[in-house]
């Protein structure tokens, strides 16, 4: 008989303990190397805006929901880009769409954000839900009621996703199994929350990658470019798939008339790779969790999936019905945001709540404490899908919920995010019940996303009717 997971819908859901005292700036180095989440006081979680002064910089987080839209929406161009942030991932993501700054990210924005129009939405829908399909069937040797780790799945699904729409070859496709691999070893070699990205270190201070980055990133770009290759000789032919990156490679900037050349197609692919698997594996992860330790739930959305997503044809107009599953991941990416801070850097002086902000001064936007902060949200460690209904929810939904960032650095996958996390969702636990293992509660930590420090195991086990047949098509 499995552990009744029911005992433990009464506990908050996983948080790290914050830090209750001062510490000297060495001893919060040393605490934000071992983990930025807990590393920061708990006075973050009610506080407007904290600043940080060192003798080399200044450093202020604003949980201020007019500061949030200030730096986000309505002066986002006097608050580029932190360079320090360039610096940590610049072997991988090269001179992408997520570092770039200036005319480079306005021409690429101009080209990369037609591939992610409502349009396109439908025509990848499909490829969603063959990765969701695949996952169902890549589970079912695991689904006996022994403890599985779900990050490594969840990640291998996301990442199926990204090659399907990006590159219409499954994850099975050797150079895609290859570049998959690659990117699991660069994860654990190189996070983004980095000492030098949140905490700005003088200029002679030395900016060091090891070699497992270097050469991580090396391979990934490397295979990333056989791929962009292949689809460039395939669209020369006229014979190339109409998927996200024959749209990218093809869209010329319609102020300079110019593409994207191999080069800098390589780079906006690494950063489909960071931000649209890496990010999506996590915020489902954490979502399978919730709804683990919270069956209530989970019963919801397996109601709601018979309901919406037909045995044996796809429909595009399912995502309209999936609500509840909507909700779900829409919480857990507000309760675990995968992207835990944002930096930028103050172009030039600024005032913000009566501090004068000098030029160069580190300017950190926390979706972590601002999703869980006290004074916006009722009840803010709680898991409560339902909230987004009630004014409070709704009023936090507009001023003090970014997990995809805000204004015109907005992630253009946003869209392509909330339609794939609620339909993996409903596809996995219309075929799969999940439960919590007994006495083994994930902790939060943040590597290149908000993840557990040794994973998230859950039991899985089919649900009736399911076992000897597929979930779709």
């Amino acid at each position: 008989m499995f552990d009744d997971p029911r005992n433990l819908t009464s506990e908050l859901p996983p948080k790290p303990a914050a830090r209750q005292r001062k510490v000297s700036l060495w001893a919060y180095f040393r605490l934000f190397r071992q983990d930025i989440l807990s590393a920061q006081p708990a006075r973050l979680y009610r506080a407007w805006m904290a600043e940080m002064r060192t003798p080399f910089f200044r450093s202020y987080m604003c949980n201020d929901p007019e500061l949030v839209d200030l730096v986000l929406k309505q002066r986002a161009s006097d608050f580029p880009k932190s360079e320090r942030i360039r610096v940590g991932l610049k072997p991988l993501l090269g001179e992408s769409i997520f570092i770039s700054n200036g005319e480079t990210w306005a021409h690429q924005r101009r080209i990369i954000d037609p591939a992610f129009e409502g349009g396109r939405l439908r025509s990848v829908f499909p490829a969603m839900w063959d990765s969701g399909v695949a996952a169902v069937e890549r589970l079912r040797p695991l689904a006996d009621g022994s403890p599985v780790n779900i990050e490594p799945q969840t990640s291998h699904v996301a990442m199926d996703v990204i090659f399907r729409t990006l590159f219409s070859v499954p994850i099975e496709h050797e150079i895609a199994q290859a570049a998959y691999e690659a990117f699991c070893q660069h994860q654990a070699a190189q996070p983004v929350a980095t000492i030098s990205a949140v905490l700005p270190m003088p200029k002679w201070f030395p900016r060091f990658h090891s070699r497992k980055t270097l050469k991580t990133a090396r391979t990934i770009r490397e295979l990333i470019g056989k791929l962009t290759a292949q689809r460039a000789q395939a669209i020369s032919a006229g014979t190339a798939p109409d998927d996200l990156s024959t749209k990218i490679m093809t869209t010329p900037d319609p102020e300079t008339g110019q593409v994207f050349e191999t080069e800098e197609m390589i780079d906006q692919v690494a950063i489909f790779f960071l931000a649209g698997h890496e990010t999506s594996a996590a915020a489902l992860a954490w979502a399978l969790y919730l709804l683990a330790t919270h069956p209530e739930w989970q019963e919801k959305l397996v109601a709601e999936a018979h309901a919406a997503l037909e045995p044996d044809k796809i429909y595009f107009s399912a995502l309209s019905k999936l609500r509840q599953s909507r909700a779900v991941f829409r919480e857990a990416m507000r309760l675990y945001p995968p992207v835990p801070m944002y930096v930028r850097e103050a172009a030039c002086p600024e005032i913000f709540r009566g501090r004068k902000i000098k030029p160069g001064s580190q300017v950190i936007l926390s979706p972590w404490h601002l999703h869980r902060h006290e004074r916006l949200w009722e009840n803010p460690d709680t898991f409560d899908p339902s909230r987004f209904d009630t004014a409070n929810g709704k009023d936090c939904l507009r001023s003090a919920y970014i997990p995809f960032s805000a204004g015109p650095r907005v992630c253009p996958g946003s869209a392509f995010a909330m339609a794939e996390g609620p339909l993996l969702l409903s596809i996995l636990v219309r075929a799969y019940r999940f439960e919590a293992v007994e006495g083994d509660r994930p902790v939060p930590l943040a590597y290149l996303t908000v993840r557990s420090k040794d994973g998230i195991h859950l039991r899985i086990t089919p649900r009736l009717g399911t076992e000897k047949q597929d979930p779709a098509p």
